[in-house]
Parts: C-alpha cells; sequence; structure tokens
C-alpha cells in the first residue's frame, strides 16, 4: 500500500517510459505523415489545406516535413527538441486554423499530440536515443 502512494519516481523507468513514448507517437504521427507523402510526391493535383498563404503545394511539404521526416528523427530520437519544433506548429495550425471552427471532438488528437510533443520539448528524448549516445561522445571528448 506503501508504494501506491508512492511519490518518488524511479530514474530507469522514466527513460523507458521516454522511450516508449517516443516510439509510440512517432509511429503513430507516421501513420498521418505517410499518406501525406504519397500525396506529395504523386504528381496529382495537389488539395491541401493552404495555411499561411503559401500555397498548398508548398502547405503539404512543411506538413510533410513535420509529420513524416521529423517523427523519423523523434523515433531515433536523434535531435528531439528541435524535431519535436515543426510538429507543435503543425498541432498548433491543426487546432488553430484547420480546425478552428469545428467542434472540439475533432479538435481533441491535435490536442493529445501537442501535449506529448510539449513534453518531449521539455523532457528531451531519455537515455535510450541517439541524443544521449551523441551527448555521452561529445563529454568524453571534453576530458
Amino acid at each position: 500500500m506503501k508504494k501506491l502512494f508512492n511519490t518518488n519516481f524511479n530514474l530507469e523507468g522514466m527513460h523507458f517510459m521516454l522511450l516508449v513514448l517516443r516510439v509510440a507517437i512517432a509511429a503513430f504521427m507516421l501513420v498521418h505523415g505517410y499518406p501525406k507523402l504519397q500525396n506529395l510526391i504523386s504528381g496529382e493535383p495537389i488539395q491541401f489545406v493552404d495555411f499561411f498563404g503559401i500555397g498548398a503545394t508548398a502547405s503539404l511539404a512543411l506538413a510533410v516535413f513535420a509529420e513524416f521526416f521529423c517523427s523519423l528523427l523523434l523515433l531515433f530520437g536523434l535531435g528531439t527538441r528541435l524535431a519535436v519544433l515543426p510538429l507543435i506548429v503543425t498541432m498548433l495550425v491543426a487546432i488553430f486554423m484547420v480546425h478552428a471552427a469545428d467542434a472540439f471532438d475533432k479538435k481533441e488528437l491535435a490536442c493529445h499530440y501537442l501535449l506529448v510533443y510539449v513534453f518531449l520539448l521539455v523532457s528531451g528524448s531519455g537515455k535510450y536515443s541517439v541524443d544521449h549516445l551523441i551527448s555521452r561522445n561529445q563529454i568524453r571528448r571534453r576530458r
């Protein structure tokens, strides 16, 4: 019963859960990004939301960059804090521009993604990531 209400956390458990969170959220977003990538390279006319007034093709390319390529970086934990920035912007666009007039249930998924990406921005990728390997090698070189 004491363990149930213990507020201390296991650091190794936290690193493992950061790995699980990173891999899962990247895989989930790749499901959204891959069809957009296929749409972009298909050569067919592009019908996509023109946010920021830059054109449908450029808007789709930015969404593909964030949802597909940044998700791949996130999957491996490479440049995690930088990789989540375009994903955060993409989710903000989805919430406040694409689904602005929709009910909350249409915005909810983007809000969930946004929450996870902000958490990863603050926490970083954890010990089981390429970021950690790079950081560890840089520390060794300084000595």
